[in-house]
C-alpha cells in the first residue's frame, strides 16, 4: 500500500506540474485526487518542493536513458534527431507539456534547487542534440554549422511547438512528417 500511495502522489503530482504548472497546485489537489490527508502527503514528500525534485531527477535520469536507447536504435544522426523529436510527440499525445518548458514558464516561482535542476535537465538535452548534430556533420550527414546554436534551436522549436499546440489546443498528435520537417532545418 505504502508504495502505490507514493508512486500515485507522484503520478499525480507530476500530471498537475506538466498540465496545470508547479505554482498551481497544492498537497489540498493532491490529497483530494489521491484520497489521504494532507499530513499523510507530508510523511511522503516532506515539503512540495522534495516531491518537485523528484519528478525531475527522475525525468533527467528517464532523458539520459531514452538517448541511450536512441543512440542504440538509431545508427545516423539525422534519424536520432527524428526519435529526439517524437520524444515531444508522445508528451502531446498524453496531453501534457514537457516537464522542462512547463517547468521554464514558471523559473521566477520554483525552488532555487528546482531552477537548478530545470537548468540542468535543458544543458543535458542541449549538449546531447549538439554531440548529435557534431556526429552528422562529421558523417557527411548535416551542413556543417555553429552546432550550439542548431541545437538551441531544435531544442527551443519543440519546446515552443508544444506550447503553442497548448495553447491553441488543436488536438494532440504532432504530424511524423512536420517532425521530419523540423528537424530537417538542420540538414
Amino acid at each position: 500500500m505504502t508504495i502505490d500511495t507514493r508512486q500515485s502522489l507522484i503520478n499525480s503530482a507530476e500530471l498537475m506540474l506538466r498540465s496545470r504548472g508547479y505554482a498551481a497546485f497544492s498537497y489540498a489537489d493532491l490529497e483530494k485526487i489521491v484520497g489521504i490527508k494532507k499530513a499523510s502527503i507530508h510523511h511522503y514528500f516532506p515539503k512540495k518542493e522534495d516531491l518537485g525534485i523528484l519528478i525531475v531527477e527522475t525525468y533527467i535520469e528517464q532523458t539520459i536513458q531514452d538517448f541511450e536507447k536512441i543512440e542504440r536504435d538509431f545508427p545516423n544522426a539525422f534519424g536520432r534527431l527524428c526519435a529526439f523529436a517524437s520524444l515531444f510527440r508522445s508528451s502531446m499525445s498524453e496531453g501534457m507539456l514537457p516537464l522542462c518548458g512547463a517547468l521554464a514558464a514558471e523559473m521566477a516561482v520554483l525552488p532555487e534547487s528546482m531552477q537548478e535542476l530545470t537548468r540542468k535537465y535543458f544543458e543535458i538535452q542541449l549538449s546531447w542534440i549538439e554531440k548529435i548534430i557534431h556526429l552528422g556533420v562529421e558523417n557527411g550527414e548535416l551542413a556543417e554549422g555553429d552546432a550550439n546554436q542548431q541545437a538551441f534551436q531544435l531544442l527551443s522549436l519543440m519546446e515552443g511547438s508544444s506550447f503553442v499546440r497548448w495553447a491553441m489546443n488543436k488536438g494532440t498528435e504532432l504530424d511524423p512528417k512536420v517532425i521530419g520537417k523540423i528537424v530537417g532545418v538542420l540538414s
